[in-house]
């Protein structure tokens, strides 16, 4: 057992605690806060059905970004789906045997890594170059961009420019999953790449990424538009009155 191998263990440990963890808060504080007003954004559903399909919409086709900016919604879409495909790829690395469906979509999730970075690097150009969006971007927003590309472009570069032994890296991520520590190659673009994705992992309960899960709290889009049907009392209203 190498001391690197140690080192990026305990990295990984330490990164996914750090990540279950923080969502796991995250999404507590978004179910605690207060909702006192009914306020989906309209036209809106009316019925508890009409919530979950226009939230299925919005989850799988990005619905109102679509409406709001064509560009924005083609560059994210490119990186949302690429970036679902590729890590649906990555779950052979978790896996054994390996789920047919897994092995069926290894080739789409290679070539999906492209479409990834082609998305990031449209989401990142439109941050420098559209006036009103380059006013509100933040240090953190471009720091966000270049790690996820940096990750994009790292794993790509093994895949295609310098080859890892990929039998010894699942073994390693096996290894982390029962507790048994192995050995890992020390090959620079992969410990790169790891460290990224560690990196991604420590930060995304305490950046704009929480957007994610953030959306399904969302009381613009998860309530029904049925304010003279039924009162809409907050609980934490409805704990006062009792």
């Amino acid at each position: 057992m190498t001391a690197l191998s140690i080192a990026y263990a305990a990295l990984f440990y330490v990164a996914t605690a750090v990540l279950v963890v923080g969502v796991a808060l995250k999404i507590r504080v978004y179910a605690r806060a207060p909702a006192p007003l009914k306020i989906p954004t309209t036209p809106a559903p009316t019925t508890a059905s009409g919530v979950a399909l226009r939230m299925t919409r919005e989850v799988v086709f990005f619905e109102s970004l679509f409406k709001s900016s064509k560009w924005t919604w083609i560059f994210g879409w490119m990186f949302h789906a690429g970036l679902l495909l590729v890590l649906l790829r990555h779950l052979r690395y978790f896996q054994q045997p390996v789920w047919d469906v897994i092995v069926w979509i290894q080739p789409f999730g290679t070539y999906a890594g492209f479409m990834m970075v082609a998305g990031l690097a449209g989401l990142w150009a439109r941050r420098w170059f559209v006036d009103r969006v380059r006013y509100i971007s933040t240090p953190s927003d471009h720091l966000h961009l270049a790690l996820l590309i940096a990750i994009g472009l790292t794993g790509l570069g093994m895949r295609f420019v310098r080859h890892t032994d990929i039998v010894a890296v699942k073994a390693f991520m096996l290894g982390l999953m029962r507790l048994d520590v192995q050995p890992l190659p020390g090959d620079p673009v992969l410990l790169v790449h790891l460290a990224l994705v560690a990196l991604l992992m420590i930060v995304f309960p305490i950046s704009k990424l929480m957007h994610a899960p953030g959306l399904f709290f969302s009381p613009t889009r998860n309530q029904a538009d049925t304010p003279r049907e039924s009162r809409h009392i907050a609980a934490w209203a409805a704990a006062l009155d009792k």
